[in-house]
Order: C-alpha cells, then sequence, then structure tokens
C-alpha cells in the first residue's frame, strides 16, 4: 500500500464535490483521517449519518487545527467566507485549495482574507452531475475529468504539486493556467451553456400557445438535455455569473453576433452556410468523443456526465 499524501485533511463543505473527494480520500488511500465541517445543521447531521468523514467538526476551528490539507468547496460566492471563518485556525504550512468554477475574482477575495503565511492553490474540478448535497456525492466522480489549478502569488511549486498529485489520486488529469485564462475557457464551454439552458427552459415556460404538460410530454432529446442542465444548484450558478461577468459577458457578445448571423442563413435560405456550420460543430462532438469526455450514446438522463 503507498504511504498517504496527507496525515490529515479537512473539508469545508460537505455537498456534491467536498463529500465526493472525501470519499474518494477515504477509499483511496489519500490520507490517513478525513475532517469534514458543513455550515448547515441539516447537511453536518447527514454527513455524520453517512460517515464519508472520519469526523464531523463542530466548528471550522475544529476542523482545521490539525490539518495540513484544507479544501474549501463551497458555492462561489461563499468561498471568501468559507476561508475567513477557518483562516485564524490554519496550522503553519497549510495548504488551502477551493474547488470553484470562477477563479480571478475568488483568488481576489481568498487574499483579501488569507494569514500571510498561509499557502494558497486554487483549482477546479471539472466534474459534477445536477445533483447536490451529501447524498449525491460518490467516490469515483472526478475519474477521467479534468482538475485546472490556477496558481497564485500565494502558491509555490511544493504546494502546487501536492495539491495535483491528491486530484490524480482521485483519478483526474490536472493542467495548469493562469486565473485569467481559465475564467474564459470556462465561460465559452460551461457557463454560457448553463446560461443557454436556464433560457431556453425558461422560453418553454413562457411561450403561452404551448401549455407546461405539452412541453413535458413532447420533450425531445435535445430539450431534455437542456433541462437536465437547467436542473443544477440554482445558488451556485447565480453565483458563478456574478463572480465571471467579464469573461462571460464577452463570450455572450460573440454567441449573440453568431446567433444573429444563423439567424440570416434561415431568413435568406442560405442552406449552404447552415450546412457547412453543422458539419464543423460536427466534428467538435467528434473530437470530444475521442478524447474520452463523452460517448456515442444519445443519453440525456446520465447522471454522472455533467460538468460544472
Amino acid at each position: 500500500m503507498t504511504e498517504p499524501l496527507f496525515d490529515t485533511i479537512a473539508v469545508v463543505g460537505l455537498g456534491l464535490i467536498g463529500s465526493s473527494v472525501a470519499r474518494g480520500v477515504k477509499a483511496r488511500g489519500l490520507a490517513r483521517r478525513v475532517v469534514g465541517y458543513d455550515s448547515s445543521t441539516q447537511v453536518h447531521n447527514r454527513a455524520k449519518e453517512l460517515g464519508f468523514c472520519d469526523r464531523v467538526a463542530n466548528t471550522p476551528a475544529e476542523a482545521v487545527k490539525d490539518a495540513e490539507f484544507v479544501l474549501i468547496a463551497v458555492p462561489v460566492g461563499a468561498t471568501a467566507d468559507a476561508v475567513k471563518s477557518v483562516a485564524p485556525h490554519l496550522r503553519q504550512g497549510a495548504i488551502v485549495t477551493e474547488v470553484g468554477s470562477v477563479k480571478a475574482a475568488v483568488i481576489r477575495q481568498v487574499l483579501a482574507v488569507l494569514p500571510g503565511q498561509a499557502v494558497f492553490v486554487p483549482g477546479h474540478p471539472i466534474a459534477g452531475t445536477e445533483h447536490s448535497g451529501p447524498d449525491a456525492g460518490f467516490a469515483e466522480l472526478f475519474d477521467g475529468r479534468w482538475t485546472i489549478l490556477t496558481p497564485c502569488e500565494r502558491s509555490n511549486e511544493a504546494a502546487v504539486a501536492k495539491v495535483a498529485a491528491l486530484w490524480r489520486g482521485l483519478g483526474s488529469a490536472v493542467e495548469t493556467m493562469t486565473p485569467e485564462h481559465h475564467d474564459i475557457v470556462l465561460a465559452i464551454t460551461s457557463h454560457i451553456p448553463h446560461l443557454i439552458a436556464f433560457n431556453i427552459v425558461g422560453t418553454a415556460a413562457d411561450v403561452e400557445e404551448v401549455t407546461q404538460s405539452e412541453v413535458i410530454k413532447f420533450s425531445a432529446g435535445g430539450f431534455r438535455d437542456f433541462t437536465r442542465i437547467a436542473a443544477s444548484d440554482p445558488v451556485m450558478w447565480r453565483d458563478v455569473f456574478l463572480n465571471n461577468k467579464e469573461a462571460v459577458l464577452e463570450m455572450l457578445g460573440r454567441f449573440s453576433e453568431d446567433l444573429a448571423a444563423l439567424q440570416r442563413m434561415i431568413r435568406w435560405d442560405d442552406g449552404t452556410a447552415l450546412l457547412e456550420l453543422f458539419t464543423r460543430t460536427r466534428a467538435i462532438r467528434r473530437g470530444i468523443i475521442e478524447a474520452g469526455q463523452d460517448t456515442q450514446e444519445a443519453d440525456f438522463g446520465r447522471p454522472h456526465g455533467h460538468e460544472d
């Protein structure tokens, strides 16, 4: 058996991602002990019942006091407050990381509340499902997925290497990039698709000539996929859009221009341009399958295929 990477890991926030990390760390022997904490009494009690942590602490201080590695797994808008709650209680040399899908804004907010000696390695596992809460987590969530690390001024090479080793131990491939580049990449690959999904499902609900029962009864595959994405945690996604405003608005502007071009193709019966566009976009789909990021099956209800 390989030696654990850490003696004690603290996981602050025991929803889908936090509970999956705790489960994965335990299942793969990546730490000798996992201590959890969640500010919600309901989540705290449920995590205790489920038993995926060695201990569920009653306070942030109790959770992190012995931990060499502290993972903050809360919605983007709550990350800085969560870091602030543990900051005075961190042990010397502890590595702090988080899992938010926005990086530049979160880093600014965290650095404002983190003590000077603390090490901080921001990260983002691109994995998830449309389900949330401690019951939704599972140890294999990160298998075959990517985790992006975005080192900042409070990171060092040794800490980045240890955070990367943990994510690899959980099954992820790891890539490193700047926070700003991450935010643009995720705006187009995740944030804008979610925004479109929320919008199209909202539009369907507002079309007066079509009843809600008809929308549900006659849902074709494409719309079903949109509803799956639109079922994602509303608090998390509110925070994502408010904290990645610049990148999302820039990508949304480009999308609007392309949508206007598509509108013109249809209006002017430009079948050649439509065929060229659909052929080009189909090739992107083939590339995603070849890269192992999805399968050929048109399984729109798949429980573990959604990325945040």
